[in-house]
C-alpha cells in the first residue's frame, strides 16, 4: 500500500518541475490554474520571472550591433544551465530560490 503523504509530495514536486518545462509559459499556466499550492505558485512565479526577463533579454540583445551574436551565446547558455538547475531543484522537492528573482517571486505572490 502507498503511502498518500508521500504519493502527494511526489506529485506536488512534479508539478513544481513543470512549471519550468516550457519557460514562462508553464510558469504563467500554472499560475493562472494553480491557487492553493505555496510551493507550485512559487516555482510558477519564479519561472515567468526568470525566463521572461531572458527572454526580453535576448530580444534586446538582438539589436546591439557587433556583439549580438555572443551576448546571444552567453543568454542561451545562461538559460540552459538555469533551467537545469531549476527543474532538478523543485523536482527535488526544494523551495530553490535564485538570487533577486527568487525574493522578486516571493514578494508579488505575497500581493495576490
Amino acid at each position: 500500500m502507498t503511502d498518500p503523504k508521500k504519493s502527494e509530495q511526489t506529485n506536488q514536486n512534479l508539478l513544481g518541475a513543470m512549471t519550468y518545462l516550457l519557460f514562462f509559459v508553464t510558469g504563467i499556466v500554472f499560475l493562472i490554474l494553480e491557487k492553493q499550492n505555496k510551493f507550485i505558485r512559487f516555482h510558477a512565479m519564479q519561472s515567468t520571472l526568470t525566463f521572461g526577463g531572458l527572454f526580453i533579454l535576448l530580444i534586446i540583445s538582438g539589436f546591439i550591433p557587433f556583439i549580438d551574436s555572443l551576448l546571444r551565446f552567453v543568454i542561451w547558455v545562461v538559460w540552459i544551465v538555469v533551467w537545469i538547475v531549476l527543474l532538478s531543484k523543485s523536482f527535488s522537492g526544494q523551495m530553490y530560490k535564485l538570487p533577486k528573482v527568487g525574493e522578486i517571486a516571493e514578494r508579488e505572490l505575497g500581493k495576490i
